[in-house]
């Protein structure tokens, strides 16, 4: 059955955040190669470029969906779904960097078109909140990606040699979490998360993952240790709350779980590069059993969602 609209006009930000955990993931798999004799470098690799082309796929969708009516990008920024949707596709911009240096190829360009996406994204959403009536101005944890988005800039940053514009950006990231943390801790106070929103709060995960990696990245050990435990304590801690996230049954938000769980993957793997022994390869193997079926369950789903129209629809996308 054919669509009345076009696919491209109907491309949703909502998915950006499952390109983002795809990547996440197939990251996680490459560096399993470096620790685990039995992974194969292929399959890695593997994972590398379908991901990277998953996003690419969509990332073209959506840009001929901006040219095709520049604003309706604004219009897609009535919610804050959205609104981090599009801070994802920024962040999976700069891992397409990441993505590509195993194959021994450096875009240093591709790095910073991620960083200035960022920006640009970040930029977009303030003027979308501004727009907003002063009663919906409210603290979420969507705004994580948003806002603590170039925390994932020294993943490549630093093999790419921009080690002191990747401390630029972690610092910063590290402000904008704690800003948002107090902000939404406020806001949880007045008002309640709604059922379909529940899956949201897995977001928290994300950031507290991406920090350790980023400051494993750049060599800091303490900060990397201190990161890593806490990436433990809340991995456990929304283990238990999963049941109270999915009560109110598939929704696009749901794609919430995948980048935070693939990003605790990455961090259990980068702690067995660092010596952290038995517990992280415990994490290591319950990352990957974890992060593999649930990303790659998104991954598939959102597709089929998108090609009938109904992740445009559910996600309340605008339309070109």
């Amino acid at each position: 059955m054919l669509l009345e609209t076009p696919l491209w006009r109907q491309t949703p930000p909502a998915v950006f955040p499952v390109c983002l955990g795809f990547m996440s993931l197939a990251l996680g798999w490459r560096g399993l190669v470096d620790i685990f004799p039995w992974v194969s470098e292929d399959l890695g690799l593997l994972l590398l470029a379908a991901s990277t082309g998953y996003f690419i796929w969509f990332l073209g969708f959506y840009l001929r969906k901006i040219i095709g009516r520049p604003a309706v990008l604004l219009e897609d920024m009535h919610t804050p779904p959205a609104r981090a949707g599009i801070a994802s596709m920024a962040m999976a911009m700069m891992l397409v960097a990441a993505a590509l240096l195993p194959f021994g190829i450096s875009v240093p360009l591709v790095w910073w078109t991620g960083v200035m996406m960022q920006i640009i994204a970040s930029a977009v959403v303030l003027f979308a909140i501004w727009n907003d009536p002063p009663e919906a101005r409210h603290f979420s944890p969507f705004q994580y990606l948003t806002f603590v988005g170039p925390v994932v800039g020294p993943i490549a940053g630093v093999p790419l040699g921009y080690v002191w514009q990747s401390q630029v950006l972690i610092w910063a990231a590290l402000v904008a979490f704690v800003i948002v943390t107090i902000g939404i801790a406020v806001t949880l106070k007045k008002d309640p998360i709604p059922k379909p929103l529940r899956p949201s709060v897995m977001i928290f995960l994300a950031p507290v993952c991406l920090f350790a990696l980023g400051f494993g990245a750049l060599g800091n050990l303490t900060a990397f240790t201190i990161f890593f435990w806490a990436s433990d304590i809340v991995f456990i801690a929304m283990i238990f709350l999963v049941p109270w996230m999915v009560r109110g049954g598939y929704t696009p938000v749901w794609a919430a779980f995948t980048f935070p769980t693939a990003a605790w993957f990455s961090v259990q793997v980068m702690a067995v590069q660092f010596g952290f022994g038995r517990v992280a390869e415990i994490g290591a193997y319950v990352g990957l059993a974890i992060a593999t079926p649930v990303v790659l369950y998104l991954v598939y789903r959102t597709v089929m969602e998108w090609v009938t129209g109904n992740l445009a629809k559910k996600s309340h996308a605008a339309i070109a």
